[in-house]
């Protein structure tokens, strides 16, 4: 990111993206291109998937249902992996939030690869490369904020171990990723709040990582003037169309952004906290943001004054408030402003308390999304952030 060394990055995406309201019926001929039976893994309303159920029958493509109620688990994922057998499902469609979607893309990775889950986890598993093409995936959002639908990895919870980890691979990408910003108008203040906010932090994270690159750089900065403009009107206005398509497309390039430039210490946190509290992904990325964000600067400030990120993240800030003079410390007070506005609680609303921070740094050291971070945080400003966020 920094100086003049040379250029050089890839960028791997779904096969096909499809963007647009009415989309949906994408999915299905796109499904009828890949097989006659489709598993179609939702959240816990199977009743929401009907308007796709719909589109299947009209192209004659039998849909079995599987329901992941909350975020996956690694029981879950090989519950489905035997539903889609039992039914002889030729492909698997994701249709809903980041969860259902991870769960999804997980799924299809284990119909076409040998052995078990743990073989391919990380962490927690072996961490053995998958070797085989996962059976043919689409991936529908109904939210705006994981951008899951275009990303290589799938977040697995093991309720054995308290702990989050990744299945993760090129082989996982969607053959065709169906975003319909439509699907999005049912979603409530609460869920779009932490979604939304959960779409910024993908966007900000890989801005500022020390794996940005020009081309998720022009993502990055589109997708956070659309949040700054519209994640407040879809939060207080839920069918207001345009703020919503602003949302949808923020949260689909949050996901390119991700998988092609890494995250950062708020995701980094994210998992553990993950999988140690009953707390969701997106609302946890939003209690962190700022305080991230603040102990982030003051660390770049002291340690490595002339450092890219520091300017990047008085761009973030101008971005954001639309002010050409504010600097990087008004970035982050409007997004503290923003977090009050829409509500969100700190991680004490997840039981999580101050006895928790030490183990929850701890875990948070190995995760993988550290490595992108702008500046290698200490275990003392870890545990500052957390005591902030609580």
């Amino acid at each position: 990111m920094a100086g003049s060394a040379p250029i050089r990055f890839e960028f791997a995406t779904a096969t096909r993206i499809v963007f647009g309201a009415g989309a949906l019926r994408e999915a299905a001929l796109a499904a009828k291109s890949f097989g006659k039976r489709a598993l179609i893994v939702t959240g816990s309303s199977v009743e929401r998937a009907e308007p796709l159920l719909h589109w299947l029958t009209q192209e004659h493509v039998h849909g079995a249902p599987f329901a992941v109620r909350g975020e996956p688990t690694t029981h879950a994922v090989v519950q489905g992996v035997q539903r889609a057998r039992e039914a002889e499902c030729d492909v698997v469609i994701g249709f809903g939030g980041g969860s259902a979607i991870d769960a999804a893309k997980a799924i299809a990775a284990m119909l076409t690869n040998e052995g078990e889950l743990l073989d391919y986890l990380e962490v927690i598993g072996r961490g053995k490369a998958l070797t085989r093409q996962s059976a043919p995936f689409i991936a529908v959002p109904t939210t705006a904020g994981a951008g899951a639908e275009v990303t290589r990895n799938a977040v697995i919870a093991s309720p054995e171990h308290r702990v989050k980890a990744s299945l993760r691979s090129p082989l996982m990408l969607a053959r065709v990723a169906v975003v319909d910003p439509e699907l999005t108008h049912h979603l409530p203040p609460a869920l779009t709040a932490s979604t939304g906010l959960d779409a910024l932090t993908q966007l900000i994270e890989p801005y500022v990582s020390c794996r940005a690159n020009p081309l998720t750089d022009g993502l990055c900065v589109e997708g956070m003037r659309r949040v700054a403009r519209s994640l407040a009107r879809a939060f207080e206005h839920g069918q207001d169309k345009p703020a919503r398509e602003d949302m949808a497309l923020a949260s689909l390039f949050g996901g390119l952004c991700l998988a092609n430039a890494g995250l950062g210490a708020v995701h980094g946190f994210a998992a553990p906290i993950g999988g140690m509290f009953p707390a969701p992904h997106g609302a946890v990325c939003a209690a962190l943001l700022p305080h991230v964000m603040e102990a982030n600067l003051h660390a770049l400030r002291q340690r490595h004054p002339g450092h890219v990120a520091i300017q990047r993240y008085e761009e973030v800030a101008r971005i954001l408030t639309g002010v050409h003079t504010t600097t990087a410390e008004g970035g982050i007070a409007w997004v503290a402003e923003l977090c009050q506005r829409l509500k969100i609680p700190p991680l004490r609303g997840y039981e999580m308390t101050a006895r928790d921070i030490p183990a929850t740094v701890e875990k948070a050291m190995q995760a993988s999304s550290m490595k992108a971070n702008p500046i290698p945080l200490t275990h003392e400003e870890l545990e500052g952030i957390l005591g902030k966020a609580i």
